[in-house]
């Protein structure tokens, strides 16, 4: 008896020594460590990397720009199932331990005694997993773990449990690029936190451990495996009744990945706001989740997809069917996996779904789209599909169907809203950019269609102060991501005639000036000739003819002989007004045909300069910029037209170049491909301080132009629209419309450009290596339908907005043979005191011819 308590003498002292040791030990460490421990203090306001947000003006997503998935939530936004879950899976006696679990401590370090060493095994509590992810390496030391325990001790001092669990439910990685729990939710299940059921909320708890390999998707047995144990500890730990339990257990796993919804397609203004935020706010922009608002409306930018691409398939089915995007020899028995696996390869392209040709004959055909669905193409469906031969030239139409489709041709199918569209019918069957515009009933049947291989690009701003209201930058950004809305380069010619034709008014020349539309030849040493001799698109003259008339019928030689009247150095100078800079600019009279270098932007930018009564207004796209918390920490203040404001109407400005030249439509060098691929933005790279928000008065606008000047041009650029080139546009029923067509020598480029008081759109159509269009694809043909089309939909039930007649224009009755005022004549519209200089020159005119009379009397 006395042995058996002197043993147990000295094992209590062992063990009050063992306890003495330990905590002396754990004391040096710490007087060690605790110089070299990181401040938990940073956790009270830790932001967690949330990806750059892009909006519409409205609100709708267009872009989310980062490298991770991640929404933070705050704890009291977590529903208890999903906290219960995750405590249930991680650590149950979270809100009762210090931040460490002793008898984990202890289990691991029996472990490690008995496995002689072997770190494998460990007793981390949550605060101990926040601590290690937010500071510390996953090394598996000695010295990291007691480091951890000591940085979660102080966490538990200095934070609340609340505030722990919150970080953890953020901070932590759950597979497929989803940090945070409701990262996870909406990428696995489509959800929002409140939304999940019990079963997915112990599926989320269940991938804290291993992400990456225990997801619902990498290893879905295994996950249902580990749920149900989650669900059993829920159970066990009374956070969910057995019927509860009893119903989880059952359900099924039904995770898969739900990207987020685009709610905007526009990438290519997606990419040009991504460069410019992380010009403004720098490499954070990506990171620290901010939210950009864009001025373009979601309505306004899917109007431009529709028309651009449903316009472009109409110019692609009027020269014909190039054949299929591949072909796979197929054997005889073929079935799903086979089709699946050569549709592999392709992807969806503006509604534009890949199929593969199963079975053929004269008739029709079955092609196969997906496991669920096939279609029949008839015959009646690809009467379009003309042997493609050149730009000018189609085959004749087909008479069978297997003449055009064989089996094993990958092709690609589109909806169509109506089955009896017809190659020069509106291409309402590209409008649709998803296949789920529609309910299944409502859709029409599917149709043979083929990515264009023709480009275009729109653009659209308010002219009042510049915003951006729709670009497009080509017909797919996924298959092209050069921006032609801002860095193309391109001759707009007769397009530009409206900027000489201002030029030519200022320097004396009115509406009824006469100019001879004949032939003519001017000294050239460029050419093998030595003479350059322009022409007519049509080769046709009309001989003297009235300005109103040259430009309404787009004559090439009036403008050549008008430029040639006010000089190229002049209207060069006069041209930089409106946004071009000189380089832009050729020297030379070929000038007068277009032979510019543009912008779709440019041209748009100068157009809103005749809209808005003549003040050059500087694009933008970026309305505001939000910090994760919703506080601004950008807002545009751009340059306004302003006519009205009681700033300008106190300090009026003569009408003149702009102080200083503008940067911002200088176009850029392409950007070499970022990490989100993307290419630079070209002539819409803003100044730095372009749109400053330091003042809260409006900014004014240059004014560039006599507001009497703008009316008569856009007055010509009414009757183009009227009567002229570009009368189709009065189908949209609207008397405020003005613009000006444009297309180069062999048709390499198609334009129109117009506007009204609301918005100044330019379109762009062409081949990016400068290919021709194809006989008669003028600008009337292939580029103003897009512009009706959006234009159509953007004015939809607006009032008529015009330039009002400003004070100093005249109406006036002149003489169409001579442009001179004469009583009884046609009425015309010029400056006063153009009216009093040619009444002078009337009467002048008239005693010479009553001298000449009286002569030939004599």
């Amino acid at each position: 008896m006395r042995i058996f308590k002197r043993l147990l003498r000295i094992a209590l002292y062992l063990f009050l020594a063992g306890i003495l040791f330990v905590g002396g030990a754990i004391g040096v460490a710490y007087w060690l460590l605790a110089p070299r421990l990181p401040s938990v203090a940073v956790l009270r306001d830790y932001h967690m990397q949330v990806p750059l947000r892009v909006l519409s003006s409205d609100g709708r997503l267009i872009a989310s720009f980062g490298e991770t998935r991640r929404i933070p939530v705050r704890i009291a936004d977590v529903p208890a199932r999903l906290k219960n879950a995750v405590l249930s899976a991680e650590d149950a006696d979270f809100y009762s331990h210090p931040g460490i679990d002793w008898h984990g401590i202890a289990r691991a370090g029996i472990h490690v005694i008995v496995s002689g060493g072997d770190k494998g095994s460990g007793g981390s509590t949550i605060t101990q997993q926040v601590a290690r992810n937010f500071f510390l390496s996953p090394e598996k030391l000695y010295s990291r773990k007691l480091t951890e325990m000591f940085i979660a001790l102080r966490m538990e001092n200095e934070l609340t449990k609340d505030q722990i669990l919150e970080l953890y439910l953020n901070k932590m990685f759950l597979g497929h690029r989803a940090y945070g729990v409701a990262a996870a939710a909406s990428y696995y299940y489509g959800k929002t936190l409140d939304q999940l059921t019990v079963a997915q909320c112990a599926t989320l708890a269940s991938t804290f451990q291993l992400p990456s390999l225990v997801n619902p998707l990498n290893s879905p047995k295994r996950m249902i495996g580990r749920r149900d144990w989650v669900l059993g500890q829920m159970l066990s730990n009374r956070f969910i009744t057995q019927a509860e339990y009893e119903e989880a257990i059952k359900e099924p796993n039904d995770a898969f990945p739900h990207e987020q919804q685009i709610e905007v397609d526009a990438p290519y203004l997606a990419e040009m706001v991504r460069q410019q935020t992380l010009e403004k706010l720098g490499n954070d922009a990506l990171t620290e989740g901010y939210v950009v608002h864009t001025t373009v409306p979601s309505e306004s930018q899917a109007a431009a997809n529709d028309a651009l691409r449903g316009r472009l398939s109409a110019y692609d089915r009027r020269h014909g069917y190039r054949g299929p995007e591949g072909h796979e020899e197929l054997p005889g028995g073929a079935g799903p996996e086979d089709f699946d696996r050569v549709l592999a390869g392709y992807t969806p392209v503006a509604g534009m779904m890949p199929a593969i040709v199963t079975a053929t004959g004269a008739k029709e055909a079955t092609v196969y789209l997906n496991a669920k669905e096939s279609a029949t193409i008839s015959l009646e469906s690809i009467t379009w599909a003309r042997p493609y031969v050149n730009e000018g030239r189609a085959g004749a139409a087909p008479t069978r169907v297997d003449a055009v489709l064989k089996r094993g041709d990958v092709v690609r199918l589109i909806r169509s809203e109506k089955d009896d569209i017809s190659e020069d019918a509106k291409a309402t069957d590209t409008a649709a950019t998803t296949t789920e515009a529609k309910p299944e009933s409502n859709k029409g049947p599917w149709r043979l269609t083929q990515i264009p291989a023709v480009q275009a690009a729109l653009v659209s701003i308010d002219p009042e102060d510049g915003a951006v209201r729709a670009l497009v930058g080509g017909f797919s950004f996924a298959r092209s991501k050069f921006n032609r809305a801002v860095m193309a380069a391109r001759q707009p010619g007769s397009s530009f005639k409206p900027y000489l034709y201002s030029a030519a008014f200022e320097r004396g020349f009115t509406p009824a000036s006469i100019v001879n539309d004949a032939p003519v030849a001017f000294p050239d040493p460029s050419r093998p000739d030595g003479v350059w001799t322009p022409a007519n698109d049509d080769n046709k003259f009309s001989g003297p003819m009235r300005l109103r008339e040259a430009l309404v019928q787009s004559k090439n030689l009036v403008s050549v002989r008008l430029l040639d009247a006010i000089g190229v150095r002049y209207t060069r100078d006069y041209a930089t007004r409106f946004g071009f800079t000189p380089d832009a600019l050729p020297q030379n009279l070929s000038l007068a045909l277009g032979t510019a270098s543009v912008s779709p932007m440019s041209m748009a930018r100068g157009y809103a300069v005749f809209a808005n009564g003549g003040y050059l207004v500087t694009p933008y796209f970026i309305s505001r910029i939000d910090d994760r918390d919703g506080n601004p920490v950008y807002v545009a203040n751009p340059e306004r037209a302003c006519a009205d404001c009681q700033e300008r109407l106190l300090n009026p400005t003569p009408p003149g170049p702009p102080t200083q030249p503008s940067t911002a439509l200088i176009p850029a060098k392409p950007a070499a491909a970022s990490s989100a691929g993307g290419v630079g933005t070209g002539d819409a790279v803003l100044p730095a301080d372009a749109h400053d928000n330091a003042s809260q008065a409006p900014k004014l606008a240059p004014h560039v132009i006599d507001v009497r000047n703008d009316y008569l041009v856009t007055s010509l650029m009414q009757d183009v629209v009227k009567r002229g080139t570009g009368s189709a546009a009065k189908a949209l029923g609207r008397d405020d419309i003005a613009g000006k067509t444009g297309s180069t020598n062999d048709h390499r480029d198609a334009w129109f450009v117009g506007f009204n008081g609301d918005v100044s759109t330019a379109v762009w159509v062409g081949f990016d290596d400068f290919s021709s269009l194809g006989r008669g694809e003028f600008g009337a043909k292939a580029a103003l339908p897009i512009w009706m089309d959006y234009m159509g939909a953007v004015l939809a039930n607006k009032p008529s907005h015009t330039l009002a007649m400003p004070p100093g224009i005249a109406t006036v009755q002149i003489d169409p043979g001579s442009g001179l005022p004469s009583p009884g004549g046609m009425n015309e519209i010029m400056k006063v005191e153009d009216v009093d200089r040619l009444r002078e020159q009337a009467q002048q005119k008239q005693q010479e011819e009553q001298q000449d009379h009286a002569y030939d009397i004599f």
